[in-house]
């Protein structure tokens, strides 16, 4: 049973007569005819019925169908990759937070697509724990997200850079005028916050002790960095967030730098399944990824 006498079935099925598929294959009919002929010699049994008015696919046709298909794609895969010799190819799924989608990958997803062409890349951006779920159970390749340097079950992982964090608040909130904010301020105060599902959110939460707290502030949660920027500068409450994703708002003057420093430290790191790690596009990503952040870090905008 060989791929150019499935190939020849398929085609036949697709077109529904011999003729048809031969145009399609660029091949005589007689050929298509010796193919499908060697091929039903080979099962033992016939795939067509010659009728008068055309052919129709006889039981053992319609099962062999799904599995001559994915000989056939399996094959073309198989070819591809050989004769990329390893250069990065294919489609390439990605998690990402949305504040690192916006702030930080962007000239990476550019440099990608003018490096290697043949790699098509998909990008999502959801929440940390979702983001890292979904590359242990295959549905991502890998996934970039903020948050502490820890071992993860399962995952390989790469720090690309610090990720500074900053409180900030609009220019007219009471505590912009004040010099030192106490923790009893901040848990007095509304938050918004800009990513929900953000492991940094959580780390806050447990270094003010919300989580066990009978009674706290409110809490805005708009799963959105810009929708949490323009809530903060009209007033409403005050937002930790990575200060990549202010910077323009902190210059101009839009948003207000807090005089508080949270007690843990969070990095933009890469992760992907550790028995993804010779995917050369995987491979590729990691080593593009620190390139550009690195140099965004070194000259940051």
């Amino acid at each position: 049973m060989e791929t150019r006498q499935l190939l020849a079935f398929t085609t036949v099925v697709q077109t529904g007569s011999f003729t048809k598929a031969a145009a399609t294959l660029k091949c005589s009919q007689p050929t298509i005819t010796t193919r499908i002929k060697a091929l039903e010699e080979t099962l033992g049994v016939p795939l067509f019925r010659r009728l008068p008015r055309g052919i129709q696919m006889t039981s053992a046709g319609v099962e062999l169908l799904p599995f001559a298909r994915n000989i056939i794609t399996l094959t073309d895969k198989a070819r591809k990759a050989i004769t990329m010799n390893g250069e990065p190819h294919g489609k390439l799924v990605i998690g990402s937070a949305q504040s690192l989608t916006d702030y930080r990958l962007l000239p990476l997803i550019e440099y990608m697509c003018w490096r290697y062409p043949s790699v098509q890349i998909s990008l999502h951006s959801r929440n940390t724990a979702t983001n890292l779920a979904s590359v242990r159970e295959g549905r991502l390749d890998c996934a970039f997200f903020i948050g502490p340097v820890e071992a993860r079950e399962g995952l390989e992982t790469t720090v690309l850079c610090p990720e500074p964090l900053v409180m900030v608040a609009g220019p007219t909130h009471a505590l912009t005028r004040r010099s030192v904010i106490t923790e009893d301020e901040l848990r007095g105060s509304t938050l918004i916050r800009a990513e929900n599902g953000a492991s940094y959110y959580e780390q806050f939460e447990q270094a003010l002790g919300l989580q066990d707290a009978e009674s706290r502030s409110p809490v805005l949660a708009l799963d959105s960095i810009d929708a949490a920027k323009r809530a903060v500068a009209s007033g409403l409450g005050i937002s930790l967030v990575p200060e990549v994703t202010v910077a323009a708002e902190l210059a101009d003057g839009r948003l207000c730098r807090l005089p508080w420093v949270p007690p843990f430290r969070v990095y933009t790191q890469f992760a992907w399944r550790q028995d993804n790690s010779t995917n050369p596009s995987v491979t590729a990503l990691v080593s593009a990824a620190a390139q550009v952040v690195s140099e965004q870090v070194a000259t940051p905008a």
